[in-house]
């Protein structure tokens, strides 16, 4: 497939490229325009996105068509129990030709990568990702290789097969700025997925809306985007009260903050506006920060979710009013 390369917009158009996004991969997502919102807005607010849900609800077709609509390098890593770690980041091997070593890069080495049914690797497998996440690079052999951005990991699992996977350790869960669930899709929309087959993949059919370079522009937009004082401190007060929170032994640490006030402002470039107001908080929370928080074990019991208390807190901290917010 020849692919064309996008128009580049200026910073003014980042809400208009934006859509023109999101509707790209609503032709192959259908019915899920919240979902395709939520991965947009992690991708420009520089995080990685973790979808978890049942076979066949359209987990790995987001990420294949976010990384069609945009035109870069994308690499896909199946994980499964025997997959190593060289796998994922790659590996210093000899060349007999040359006479020295050389280092292949792994599958992670893109723009956008993909990492299916991620619980299925080995907690050490799983661990060559954190370097990546965390710090845009990957360190083989004592040398350390740079990740050209934008970088972005999309990692699936199944919720409800146990045998053979490998839960995720905190540490890594911190590291996705936002957990989603894709669900089944609306009457209307399986209608039109039955209607639709046996003819070309939607996916196979997409283009390019966007360049690498433009994501790298829309994130620098995003970065700008102002976050009044106020909202910081209502940003601190959410995260001192889930510490405090009697159904959690674990609150909000100072990366969800960050996560938090981040993925606002992509929130407000999309929006159009130029600051953050109290509903881009407030409508992101629960995806940012549910999977960060962990339920005491009485909580547990009681059949308590994180998202309850996230929307615990978020009744019970004042919001800040009128032009504070701004």
């Amino acid at each position: 497939m020849v692919r064309r390369r996008a128009a580049m917009v200026p910073q003014e158009g980042f809400a208009e490229l934006f859509d023109g996004i999101a509707a790209n991969l609503g032709r192959a997502v259908r019915g899920k325009p919240g979902v395709v919102e939520l991965a947009l807005l992690c991708l420009v607010a520089e995080g990685h996105l973790l979808i978890e849900d049942v076979p066949g609800v359209g987990k790995t077709s987001l990420a294949k068509a976010l990384a069609t609509s945009i035109d870069c390098r994308w690499g896909r890593v199946q994980f499964t129990p025997d997959l190593l770690p060289s796998d994922v980041v790659g590996s210093t091997v000899w060349n007999r030709a040359s006479g020295e070593f050389e280092f292949r890069a792994g599958a992670v080495f893109a723009n956008l990568v993909l990492g299916d049914e991620i619980n299925r690797a080995s907690p050490k497998t799983q661990s060559a990702l954190l370097e990546a996440m965390e710090e845009r690079q990957v360190t083989v052999d004592g040398v350390t290789y740079a990740l050209e951005p934008p970088f972005m990991v999309i990692a699936t699992q199944n919720p409800i097969e146990h045998e053979g996977t490998y839960p995720l350790p905190r540490s890594q869960l911190d590291r996705f700025l936002m957990q989603v669930s894709m669900g089944y899709p609306a009457r209307e929309s399986e209608v039109e997925i039955l209607a639709a087959e046996g003819a070309a993949e939607v996916i196979d059919t997409l283009e390019p809306v966007a360049t690498a370079k433009d994501v790298v522009q829309m994130i620098d937009s995003a970065r700008a985007i102002h976050v009044a004082p106020a909202l910081q401190g209502y940003l601190v007060d959410l995260a001192e009260t889930t510490r405090r929170h009697p159904a959690l032994s674990l609150g909000m640490s100072p990366r969800a903050t960050l996560a938090l006030q981040r993925v606002a402002r992509a929130r407000a470039a999309a929006s159009g506006r130029a600051y953050v107001v109290p509903d881009d908080l407030k409508a992101l929370a629960i995806p940012v920060l549910a999977h960060r928080l962990r339920l005491t074990p009485e909580a547990q019991m009681q059949g308590v979710r994180t998202t309850d208390v996230v929307e615990d807190v978020l009744r019970h901290v004042p919001v800040p009013t009128g032009s504070a917010g701004r």
